[in-house]
């Protein structure tokens, strides 16, 4: 990604952007001061050769509060309602990925900025979440509590790999438990200002470039896969 000066957030590059296959779909960001970001993103993703389309006014949307796993024949595609994302926001998404067979499914957040600040998903579906933080545990099939804020993030890199933050030991403890291999990252910087994994990151799992690791924008990383492309530290307030 190339460095954004001018966009003190731009850090947080998952809001930019919600891929599904090779179809990148260009947010419209809810605060007027994130919009130009997603020009670097498109830009990027377009030299990749993905397909490009983009949320339109009077929609908002924001890749924070997308929530994606991808089950047997199909995508279940969780939304987020209430803080940066409307609903005119999720029609446009619900309209661009039903015809890749994803299943689009608005639900409230209004506990934290984007429904990925709360919860996140396992390789097998398990949402996992940290419980003062979601507003109803009650929606997801299967979830399990993790006993730390950071431990509700998780960035999937294939197989039973995930990667999440340092600063959750006992959340990291318990997805080892079941299995999992765990790589974390120190990101206490980007904690500060409520940034998490996921946020600083854009998986793209398929694509024409067959690109299958993290793309990552102004972090430093100690997990596997590509090197880190280089971006800006954030400054500023909190998103």
């Amino acid at each position: 990604m190339p460095p954004a000066d001018d966009c003190p957030d731009a850090a947080f590059v998952e809001d930019t952007v919600v891929v599904h296959g090779d179809l990148a779909v260009i947010s419209r960001p809810g605060a007027d001061e994130r919009k130009p970001e997603t020009a670097g993103t498109e830009e990027t993703l377009a030299a990749l050769g993905f397909r490009i389309a983009r949320i339109e006014a009077p929609g908002t949307l924001d890749g924070g509060d997308v929530l994606k796993h991808r089950g047997t024949g199909t995508t279940e595609v969780w939304v987020g309602l209430g803080g940066r994302t409307n609903a005119s926001g999720v029609e446009q998404l619900a309209d661009l990925l039903g015809p890749e067979g994803a299943t689009v499914v608005g639900v409230p957040v209004s506990r934290v900025l984007h429904l990925k600040s709360a919860l996140t998903a396992l390789p097998d579906g398990t949402v996992i979440g940290y419980e003062p933080l979601v507003d109803d545990p009650a929606v997801w099939e299967s979830f399990l509590p993790v006993p730390e804020e950071p431990g509700s993030h998780v960035v999937l890199l294939g197989g039973d790999t995930v990667l999440m933050s340092s600063s959750a030991p006992r959340s990291r403890a318990l997805l080892e438990a079941r299995g999992l291999r765990v790589v974390t990252v120190d990101i206490g910087e980007f904690e500060k200002l409520e940034g998490c994994v996921t946020c600083l990151s854009v998986r793209l799992r398929r694509g024409p470039a067959r690109v299958s690791a993290g793309r990552w924008r102004g972090c430093a990383r100690d997990a596997p896969g590509p090197a880190a492309t280089p971006g800006r530290t954030p400054s500023g307030p909190p998103r």
